[in-house]
Formats: C-alpha cells, sequence, structure tokens
C-alpha cells in the first residue's frame, strides 16, 4: 500500500493530485506542520528532514514532492510517463525547473501576501517576488507557444509538476497577464478532474 504522509492545503496537495491522476490505491495519513505533526519522533524516522510530503512505497521511501510524482508516474502511470527517453529528460528538466526557478518568487508572494498574519506580512519582498516572477513565467510562456502541453501532446508528469507549483500564483496576487499561452495551459490543467478529488480530500 502507498501511504503519502501530509495534508491538502501544503505541498502534498501535489503528489495527492498525481495519487488521484494514477487511480491507484493509497492512504493519506493526515500529517500537519510542526511539533504534533512532521517534527514528532515518528515522523521523522520517515523525513529525517521534518517536512511534507512524504511517502512510503513498501520498501521505497521518498520525500520532495516532485520527486515523488516523477517516482510515482515512472512506476504505475504509463499515461503519464513519456514516451521516449528524450522526452522523459524533459520531464526532469521541467519538474527540477519548477523548483528552481517558479516556485521561490510564487512561495515568497503567497507567504506575504496571503499566508502570514497581516501584520507579519512584508509587501516589498512580495512585489520582489513579483518581479522576479516575470523571468519564469516568459520562460514558460515561449516554451509554450503553438503547444497544448510540455513534453508531449499529451498531459503528462511535466505539466502536473510545473502546473502544481505555477496555481499558487493567482492566490499570491502574480498576474500571468500577457501569458495567454500560460493562462489557456494551466486552466486545462487544474481543471482535471483528479485535481477536484484532490482539493476535496
Amino acid at each position: 500500500m502507498i501511504t503519502l504522509y501530509g495534508v491538502p492545503r501544503s505541498r502534498a496537495l501535489r503528489c495527492l493530485w498525481m495519487l488521484e491522476e494514477l487511480g491507484v490505491p493509497y492512504q493519506n495519513v493526515k500529517t500537519m506542520f510542526g511539533p504534533t505533526g512532521s517534527r514528532t519522533a515518528d515522523f521523522l524516522r520517515i523525513n529525517p528532514n521534518g517536512h511534507i510530503p512524504a511517502l512510503t512505497d513498501g520498501d521505497v521511501t521518498l520525500w520532495e514532492s516532485l520527486a515523488i510524482n516523477l517516482y510515482l508516474a515512472r512506476k504505475y502511470g504509463k499515461a503519464l510517463w513519456p514516451a521516449t527517453p528524450e522526452d522523459e529528460g524533459r520531464a526532469y528538466m521541467w519538474s527540477v525547473w519548477a523548483m528552481t526557478e517558479l516556485e521561490s518568487p510564487v512561495i515568497t508572494a503567497f507567504v506575504n501576501r496571503v499566508m502570514l498574519p497581516e501584520a507579519q506580512r512584508d509587501e516589498a519582498a512580495a512585489q520582489a517576488a513579483a518581479e522576479r516572477f516575470r523571468v519564469p513565467l516568459g520562460v514558460l510562456e515561449g516554451a509554450l507557444g503553438g503547444k497544448e502541453y510540455l513534453v508531449d501532446a499529451r498531459f503528462s508528469v511535466a505539466d502536473l509538476n510545473v502546473a502544481a507549483v505555477l496555481m499558487v500564483a493567482p492566490m499570491s496576487k502574480l498576474s500571468l497577464d500577457g501569458a495567454p499561452n500560460t493562462q489557456a495551459w494551466l486552466t486545462r490543467s487544474t481543471q482535471r478532474p483528479a485535481l477536484q478529488r484532490a482539493l476535496a480530500l
């Protein structure tokens, strides 16, 4: 049995989305942040970093949401895994890119515009994040020119991983204006029934 530790209102949503796409049996152990959840001794034996999500699948234990998704797609999701080594490389590329280029400005804006109590928010940091966001948004917009999906002519793990990061941008008041390819692609990706099921968990 696959077990995913985490809650939907966290990066664990990315993995819940993947599991719902795959339709494989799994258990979601609701694990929150902090001393009564991700910092307990029991959980630290699963993920010594003390973060969610984490996944166990038989003898395999993984953490880092996008790596978990690559593993799940590779093992269980032929429909979501690229058909060629070249496209596999592109799926890894986009997943690492989402983490290294896209996530930081999106999460910084989210923390300072949504998550923190109003008195603790830093709008200057959010504005700086919005400026940084323009660069990866431009990269994604260019890559989607004339294409419906990132790697192949179908939705794949690459789209899921990037969309799972980018979908936070509108909540963070980061504008997608001037990026019609990205807007259309994000709508296609986030309207998938599997994501709606994951959000309802």
